[in-house]
């Protein structure tokens, strides 16, 4: 299938008013229904646009206009650009383009970055100020050029990068980095297990046991006294005899 032209209802306009070609032909040509372009010539449809020539845009030739009125079974074919224009290449992402009036500002972008944020690595440095690797290198063990007068300088307010570039790039890399370990600068809170748990030794209740019934103490048995009890008995059982 052949493509239709750059201006389809304007082309179409052109062939009604300058060639003696059939409805279906210029419709099959431009890529609209017959009866539209039947309303192109009634007036009906269209109305206001200025017909664009195809032969003038090198869309069509003259030679291929004539063999189809010519022929009204005839089908025309788009003419060959003698334009050749370049492939498109595959769109892989690439370092930010930076306009020539901000490119010195870079360094201290990526020297402000490395400073606020520490967790970004060389990718998404490179993506949000457009740089190379090896520059972020030299600035990051301060083998630049210009070390001594670079100054940190935040990438948003240079206009190198957007906040919301930014802001994903910086959240992106926190949900990346493995989480750190509890800090030891302030207590925590035990968990269930270790606060309910009745404890080993014998110290006080727990807060488990607070509302339960108390038990009532067990009385400690006296051996000494129970023996002297017996005696007095024996004797007294002596005596009586």
């Amino acid at each position: 299938m052949s493509h239709a032209p750059l201006m389809p209802k304007a082309t179409a306009v052109w062939l009604v008013e300058n060639t003696s070609l059939t409805f279906e032909q210029i419709a099959e040509f431009c890529h609209l229904h017959p009866l539209e372009v039947k309303g192109i010539a009634d007036g009906e449809v269209a109305a206001g646009i200025k017909g664009a020539d195809p032969i003038g845009a090198g869309q069509l030739s003259r030679e291929e206009i004539d063999r189809a009125q010519a022929d009204h079974d005839y089908r025309l074919k788009m003419a060959v650009s003698k334009v050749k224009l370049p492939e498109m290449k595959s769109s892989k992402r690439g370092a930010r383009y930076t306009p020539v009036s901000r490119r010195h500002d870079r360094p201290n972008a990526i020297l402000w970055l490395l400073r606020n944020h520490p967790e970004l690595k060389d990718a998404p440095i490179m993506r949000l100020v457009g740089t190379t690797k090896a520059t972020i290198a030299q600035i990051r063990d301060r083998t630049h050029w210009n070390s001594a007068g670079l100054q940190p300088m935040d990438p948003v307010t240079l206009g190198l990068s957007s906040q919301i570039d930014l802001d994903f790039e910086v959240q992106r890399a926190a949900k990346d980095r493995p989480q750190a370990e509890a800090s030891d600068s302030g207590q925590t809170l035990l968990p269930a297990e270790l606060t309910t748990a009745t404890p080993a030794g014998p110290s006080g209740p727990t807060f488990a046991d607070m509302g339960k019934p108390k038990a009532a103490p067990e009385e400690r048995i006296d051996v000494q006294s129970v023996f002297g009890k017996l005696k007095t008995l024996k004797r007294a059982g002596a005596d009586d005899e």
